[in-house]
């Protein structure tokens, strides 16, 4: 049930990044071209498009948490035994989870702060600018809250088991075309 409205979520993040992008162009592209076709330019659209690309990069943060593709190190862990890779799992993501509070804290005590503040060109309060660490925040600390509860259950998570069905068929696929290779190898010196 978690995992599904974690799904939704990321596919709303998803749709919210692609609307910023295209806004983000709109207003650049639209920018660059009244200032050499008209002498003028639309001055806030700087300023909400490096808002806009703020928001796309936190979001985009929430997804790759939850695809688990933010960087990590798999060398040690590969030579632990089973008990010991499931502890260093386990206290890899309570360290997630203590940053993602982190920047939760921030992120609020940032966003209250400037809630009366006004952006100089758009007038909008700054609080904007900040939230984005506490969308970021909340939402990936549930995602990893979800991974840890199953870890501490020994299963994997469903995105573990996704990535582990990809590489399997990316393995056979791998397969196929190294002997599709070299049956064209083996015709070639038939003729």
């Amino acid at each position: 049930m978690v995992q599904k409205l974690i799904g939704r979520y990321c596919q709303l993040l998803t749709v919210i990044i692609v609307i910023c992008l295209v806004l983000m162009v709109l207003m650049v592209f639209g920018n660059v071209v009244m200032r050499y076709a008209f002498n003028s330019g639309i001055t806030v659209s700087e300023e909400l498009s490096r808002w806009l690309f703020l928001w796309l990069i936190f979001l985009g943060a929430s997804i790759a948490v939850h695809e688990q593709c933010h960087m990590g190190s798999d060398m040690v862990m590969d030579k632990l035994p089973p008990k010991l890779q499931k502890i260093g799992t386990v206290v890899g993501q309570l360290l997630m989870l203590w940053v993602t509070f982190l920047i939760f804290k921030g992120s609020w005590a940032q966003t209250a702060i400037n809630w009366e503040v006004l952006a100089p060109v758009s007038e909008w309060s700054m609080a904007w600018v900040y939230s984005t660490g506490v969308v970021f925040s909340v939402g990936t600390g549930i995602m990893l809250l979800s991974d840890l509860w199953f870890t501490l259950r020994g299963q994997p998570t469903p995105t573990q088991i996704r990535k582990a069905q990809h590489a399997l068929e990316q393995a056979e696929l791998e397969r196929r075309s190294s002997e599709a290779a070299q049956a064209d190898i083996r015709n070639a010196v038939k003729k």
